[in-house]
C-alpha cells in the first residue's frame, strides 16, 4: 500500500462516496476505485461494502482498522512535510561554537539577524576555550587560528592586538614595545592567545612583569582600570572600552591574530547553517572596514 491509497480512503470516509472523494482529490473516479482495488489487494480483503446506486459506501470492520492507522499515518506524512518546508525555509536548529570576545562583538548581531529572518529558528551557543576546537558535533564553529584534521574553514578577519592601559599611563598615540619592559600587566594565562602575544615580546628582547592572570576578558580590563597593570589583548576584547582606559597601537605591531569559521569537512548544511555563514562573513567584513 501507499499513502495515495490511504488518502482515497480517508476520502471516501469523510465524503460518503467515491465520486465526491475523486472530486475533493481532483481524480476521477475510476482512479479512486483503482487506488481502493490496490489498497484491498495490499491489505487482503475489502474495506468498503459497496452497495450501489444511491447508498452510500461503508467501512468494512477491516477497513475500520486500516482507517485507524492510515489516518496517524497521513498526520505523520502531513507533519514531516511542514517541517521540511520550515527546513527549506531556514527554520530548524544551529549549533554554533565561540569564544569570549567574538561572543560579546560579533555573535549578537549574528544572532539578531538570524532571529529577524527566521523567528522561530532554534539557536545553539557553545562557547569553549579548547584547542583543538570542538568542531565534530557542531554546524560552526568560531575559532582564532586554522584548525588541522578533517576541517573545512573560512577566513572571518584579521584582529590585531592592541595595548590598553588606565587614562594617564602612557601619553596618546603608539607605544614602543620597549616601554613595556619591566612594566607591569595584566595577561591571559598561558593557554589560547597569549603565547602569541609573549612570543612576540620576547623576539623584541621585551620582558614585561607579569602581575595577575587570568581568562576573563572583563576581570583583565577591571584590573587596567584599577591601575594594577597594562595589558596586550586583541582589539575584538576592547571594542567599546569605557573612558577610563586608553587603547594604543604597538610599535613594532604584533602579528594579528586571525579568526576564523570551521565546519567539518564535506558537512551539507542546512539552509539556517548556510545563511548564518553568509551572515557571519557579512559582518566580519562590515567590521574589518
Amino acid at each position: 500500500m501507499d499513502l495515495r491509497q490511504l488518502a482515497t480512503m480517508a476520502a471516501i470516509v469523510d465524503e460518503g462516496s467515491f465520486g465526491r472523494a475523486a472530486a475533493r482529490l481532483g481524480y476521477t473516479q475510476s482512479t479512486v476505485s483503482q487506488q481502493i482495488a490496490g489498497l484491498e489487494k495490499a491489505v487482503g480483503g475489502a474495506v468498503f461494502d459497496r452497495p450501489g446506486g444511491p447508498k452510500p459506501v461503508t467501512i468494512t470492520p477491516l477497513g475500520r482498522v486500516v482507517l485507524t492507522h492510515a489516518r496517524d499515518l497521513l498526520a505523520r506524512a502531513d507533519a514531516m512535510a511542514a517541517a521540511l518546508d520550515r527546513f527549506r525555509a531556514g527554520d530548524g536548529r544551529v549549533d554554533i561554537g565561540t569564544f569570549q570576545s567574538l561572543s560579546t562583538v560579533i555573535l549578537p548581531v549574528l544572532v539578531r539577524r538570524l532571529r529577524a529572518e527566521y523567528p522561530d529558528c532554534d539557536i545553539r551557543l557553545f562557547e569553549e576555550e579548547t584547542d583543538p576546537p570542538r568542531v565534530d558535533d557542531l554546524d560552526l564553529v568560531f575559532f582564532d587560528g586554522r584548525a588541522t584534521g578533517d576541517v573545512e574553514h573560512r577566513k572571518l578577519l584579521d584582529d590585531p592586538y592592541a595595548l590598553v592601559a588606565r587614562r594617564g599611563t602612557f601619553p596618546p598615540g603608539p607605544v614602543p614595545l620597549t616601554a613595556l619592559h619591566q612594566a607591569p600587566m595584566v595577561a591571559w594565562p598561558a593557554v589560547c592567545d597569549q603565547p602569541r602575544v609573549e612570543e612576540a615580546f620576547a623576539r623584541a628582547g621585551v620582558r614585561p612583569r607579569t602581575v595577575f592572570r587570568t581568562t576573563s576578558n572583563e576581570a583583565v580590563l577591571s584590573m587596567v582600570r584599577a591601575g594594577i597593570g597594562s595589558a596586550v589583548l586583541p582589539r575584538l576584547v576592547l571594542d567599546g572600552v569605557d573612558e577610563a582606559l586608553t587603547v594604543h597601537d604597538l610599535r613594532p605591531a604584533f602579528p594579528p591574530r586571525e579568526i576564523y569559521l570551521l565546519w567539518p569537512a564535506g558537512r551539507t548544511h542546512s539552509p539556517l547553517a548556510a545563511r548564518a555563514i553568509e551572515i557571519a562573513l557579512d559582518i566580519a567584513a562590515a567590521y574589518h572596514r
